[in-house]
């Protein structure tokens, strides 16, 4: 009996040290899971968080964009109402037309931007006031011309070409190429002393090319005038934000003065071969 009493015993303590390892091999499970757990709960976070982000960013940049380039509208056609209010009203009058219309722009375009952001609860836009009922789809180069027309009837004639075989653009790339013109555009009549501004958008099978150029002072003449508060590294609020936008679709921007006068705004965005 003594060595079957023993046999017993070592089987008895191999169980219990097995019983025991088992034990713990599920705590340890058990407190792996957990480990996980907190870590995707803490990886969920960070995405919300940077989700956020950019969505304020985007948001700031619709917002800069459209204010800026609608209250620069008014301010110059104010101005130049302000001028010519008394020698030549019906002039005065025209130009104060341009400040309201430039102001119902900035109200559509606002309302749409605030429509996407917050609709109402049953699904139906609000009511009343001009445009209601329905929301603009967001400007695409489609909508070159109006814009191009503004800037002129504010001062700043602009000469367009278009290269290439137009075609229709994913919606992003085409409210980004239209941001960029508006804001170079916007920019130009702002800061250049008169002159004028070309503007050349290229399709080809990779690329979306849009160049913007405005006349100038002479960088080696020492000229200043207004437009160098562009700056000459393109490191504008707005222009920080067109390579953001830019940035997303792989894409690049270059902003700087020119060496022979004025300004050139340039951007490459990568495109899908149909």
């Amino acid at each position: 009996m003594g060595p079957l009493v023993m046999i017993l015993a070592v089987v008895c303590a191999a169980a219990g040290w097995l019983g025991a390892a088992l034990l713990r091999e599920r705590r340890s499970h058990r407190k792996a899971l957990a480990d996980r757990g907190w870590l995707l709960e803490r990886e969920r976070e960070s995405a919300a968080v940077a989700a956020v982000d950019a969505e304020r960013a985007r948001i700031a940049r619709e917002l800069h964009d459209i204010v800026s380039h609608n209250v620069s509208l008014m301010v110059v056609q104010a101005g130049a109402a302000r001028e010519v209010l008394t020698t030549m009203p019906d002039e005065a009058a025209t130009a104060m037309r341009a400040v309201e219309a430039a102001g119902r722009g900035a109200m559509t375009e606002l309302r749409h931007l605030l429509g996407l952001l917050a609709p109402s609860p049953d699904g139906a836009e609000d009511e009343g006031g001009e445009g209601a009922g329905r929301l603009e789809p967001q400007p695409g180069l489609g909508r070159l011309g109006p814009l191009v027309d503004r800037i002129a009837f504010a001062g700043l004639p602009v000469e367009v070409r278009i290269s290439g075989d137009p075609r229709p653009l994913p919606a992003g790339i085409d409210l980004t190429a239209y941001r960029i013109v508006q804001e170079a555009l916007t920019n130009a009549l702002k800061y250049s002393d008169g002159g004028q501004a070309e503007l050349t958008v290229r399709y080809s099978d990779r690329y979306l090319r849009v160049e913007v150029l405005n006349s100038g002072p002479s960088v080696l003449a020492g000229g200043g005038g207004r437009g160098t508060r562009e700056g000459s590294d393109g490191a504008g609020r707005g222009l920080l934000g067109l390579r953001e936008r830019v940035a997303v679709y792989g894409g690049d921007l270059d902003a700087r003065r020119r060496l022979g006068g004025g300004y050139r705004v340039r951007a490459r965005i990568p495109l899908d071969r149909p």
